[in-house]
């Protein structure tokens, strides 16, 4: 089932630290203490802003997913009870009550 080929795996060695400055700015820090990270090189493509974004951008992208389709299907469905006069208050306004031949109850 599925696809005939196994997923491209990319090279190791194109990850480098160096190149994100915030992971650069951890791994001098830790390295004043004496320390090491041997594991950081595994969050650089977390930063690579070509192929995932910005943060900015990948939570834009995450609050307004399916806003177009919404937002068409709402102007939509408006079209449709204007054009057929759908009226779901059975002809009465749809103000709450005490406006006309409602008594109280």
């Amino acid at each position: 089932m599925g696809g005939h080929h196994l997923p491209k795996v990319p090279d190791a060695s194109i990850y480098k630290v160096e190149d994100v400055p915030e992971l650069l700015e951890v791994q001098k820090s830790l390295s004043r203490q004496g320390l090491r990270d041997p594991w950081l090189r595994n969050e650089v493509w977390r930063y690579d802003v070509k192929q995932f974004g910005t943060h900015r951008q990948r939570l834009m992208s995450v609050l307004f997913r399916g806003f177009g389709i919404g937002f068409a299907a709402f102007l939509a469905t408006i079209g449709i009870e204007k054009a057929f006069n759908i009226d779901y208050t059975g002809g009465r306004h749809a103000h709450g009550h005490g406006h006309g031949e409602e008594g109280h109850h």
